[in-house]
């Protein structure tokens, strides 16, 4: 499925990025989402609403949510697939609800840091309606321009929350605890294997470790964004490679950030070309703007070519 990958050890900028893997396309849309934007959690009969707080530039899953996403400060968000037999929501006890597919979003709009989002996790209660049908369940990764990290899962009912910088990689099924025990066997993890090649959420948390362990200073920001792009491509999935199952779930698009200087960046995998938008040129802008970024010419800065929009969710 999908693979996120954070750069912090490096002195030049703190960078990010993920893919986006599944059957079929999510037909993903940029948005830039200002600041003072009413929202709406869509959970259950206890759904939050709230009024955001920072602007940011987002990329929704079939007009239904937000999967990925930075703020204006520099603050990132990305939800990937967690299988829905490892999942394990909170019961309604009252709070206010968020739907997975609205987490993202909620914590774009609401924080500034790692730390002030994980100090408030439990202050709503994410719940898991239907998406297009399906059960969905997720992980949620996030990371700001300090290098600090976490990830959470909904396990058994409650929030479990990996919080710290040494938290870089994250993939699908299994749980992270699993996906680090797992990653021991290889070098230079405390075992002797070295990176495995498969496709599989277990070999491709391995190599994107493996990988990232092993990048060099950079000298530029460039090099700080083309170094977790070069990872994220090694563990992309190309069209019609199967799983062992037989399912194929190849790699749609590609997204990233420079979390220092609050650029983000995106590349769908039907063409050559990665684009980004500038977060510091839209930040005190008070319209809704949107870009479809399956369009095959976009290539370099393509922040003035958003263009008002209503949201359509």
């Amino acid at each position: 499925m999908c693979t996120r990958i954070f750069w912090n050890d490096n002195a030049v900028a703190k960078t990010v990025t993920r893919c986006m893997d599944w059957a079929v396309s999510d037909e993903p849309e940029l948005w830039f989402v200002p600041r003072g934007t009413t929202r709406n959690g869509h959970g259950d009969e206890a759904s939050h609403s709230w009024t955001s707080r920072y602007a940011s530039v987002a990329t929704s899953m079939w007009s239904m949510g937000t999967v990925d996403g930075l703020n204006e400060n520099g603050f990132g968000a990305h939800a990937l697939y967690l299988d829905p037999e490892d999942v394990s929501f909170p019961e309604n006890d009252g709070r206010p609800s968020v739907a997975n597919a609205m987490w993202v979003q909620y914590l774009l709009d609401n924080y500034r840091t790692v730390a002030e989002a994980v100090a408030d996790i439990d202050r709503v209660r994410i719940t898991s309606p239907l998406f297009r049908g399906m059960e969905l369940g997720v992980h949620i990764a996030i990371e700001d321009a300090s290098g600090d990290s976490a990830i959470i899962e909904p396990l058994d009912g409650t929030l479990v929350v990996h919080h710290g910088p040494q938290y870089t990689v994250m993939a699908n099924s299994p749980t992270l605890d699993e996906q680090l025990e797992n990653l021991t066997q290889y070098r230079p993890f405390g075992g002797e294997l070295p990176p495995p090649g498969d496709i599989t959420s277990a070999d491709r948390f391995v190599r994107a470790a493996y990988f990232l362990n092993y990048l060099p200073e950079p000298e530029n920001t460039e090099e700080a964004v083309a170094g977790v792009f070069q990872l994220i491509a090694n563990v992309s999935v190309p069209y019609g490679a199967p799983y062992s199952t037989g399912d194929v779930y190849p790699t749609w698009w590609r997204a990233g950030a420079d979390l220092t200087n609050r650029i983000y960046y995106f590349g769908s995998t039907r063409s050559p070309n990665i684009f980004w938008i500038e977060l510091d040129e839209l930040a005190d802008s008070q319209e809704v703007r949107k870009l479809d970024p399956r369009e095959l010419t976009l290539v370099g800065n393509q922040t003035s070519h958003l263009a008002p929009a209503e949201l359509a969710y």
